[in-house]
């Protein structure tokens, strides 16, 4: 059974970075796209970047871009969000999630089959 797990979050201060990891388990996920949700308090969950099963395509939303950075690595299983220049406005909890299509071409939840459970992200000084 595919399973997914996040890890790296934690607190950091204004302006830090975190490297945010997705590990899969189970089965490879070669023919996958990725893609990265936060939903912080009071909020509902929003798509934050995708990456395509072959890394050629990504995509940010307009409040990370510059900022944030998805990468994967297929050999390791593992699919990353690198987050730099940190805000407040970034505390949230973040999900991994796998895309059977392999396609990144958006956020819509029903293509994405298989969810981690999610790490915390605090920014605060």
């Amino acid at each position: 059974q595919l399973q997914l797990v996040e890890s790296g979050g934690g607190l950091v201060q204004p302006g830090g970075s975190l490297r945010l990891s997705c590990a899969a388990s189970g089965f490879r996920l070669d023919d996958y796209a990725i893609g990265w949700f936060r939903q912080a308090p009071g909020k509902e969950r929003e798509g934050v970047s995708c990456i395509s099963s072959s890394g050629i395509t990504t995509k940010y939303a307009d409040s990370v871009k510059g900022r944030f950075t998805i990468s994967r690595d297929n050999a390791k299983n593992t699919a990353y969000l690198q987050m730099n220049s940190l805000k407040p406005e970034d505390t949230a909890v973040y999900y991994c999630a796998a895309d059977w299509s392999g396609f990144c071409s958006g956020y819509d939840r029903n293509r994405y089959r298989h969810w981690g459970q999610g790490t915390q992200v605090t920014v605060s000084s």
